[in-house]
């Protein structure tokens, strides 16, 4: 599977909007893809919450410039449980019904695969001119 924006969140950003990358709470999920596979079905984090692996970091200090989506980089605490293969991005609005995928992202992330042996897990963003992803 390569990187993929999740369809419904191309509708928000071409229709009624309801995320904003820049000022709502963004965060960034390790996914075991034994457990998960990628869907353009899939909406919301519900639908992504079963191959979860460790508990799911907020990207601080977002920014969006010349359709470039960036923030800081991210650590994982303490991470065990089963191999990592992908990151999905959504934003989380307290009820995993209702937090909208934004992206799914298993191809260029330096350290991925990984399997989890209860030390941190930091996701590096590109430093290129793609960041976390541009459109």
């Amino acid at each position: 599977m390569a990187n993929a924006m999740y369809p419904t969140f191309k509708e928000l950003l071409i229709g009624t909007g309801g995320v904003n990358l820049d000022t709502d709470t963004i965060k960034v999920a390790l996914v075991d893809t034994g457990t998960y596979t990628y869907s353009a079905a899939h909406d919301f984090y519900n639908d992504v919450s079963a191959g979860v692996v460790g508990t799911p970091q907020t990207i601080a200090n977002t920014t969006i410039a010349s359709g470039v989506f960036d923030g800081d980089n991210v650590t994982f605490t303490s991470v065990t449980g089963n191999s990592v293969e992908a990151l999905v991005i959504y934003k989380d609005t307290g009820n995993a019904a209702t937090s909208n995928l934004v992206m799914y992202i298993d191809t260029g992330v330096t350290g991925l695969p990984v399997t989890p042996n209860g030390g941190n897990i930091t996701i590096t963003w590109d430093n290129g001119a793609n960041k976390i992803f541009a459109l």
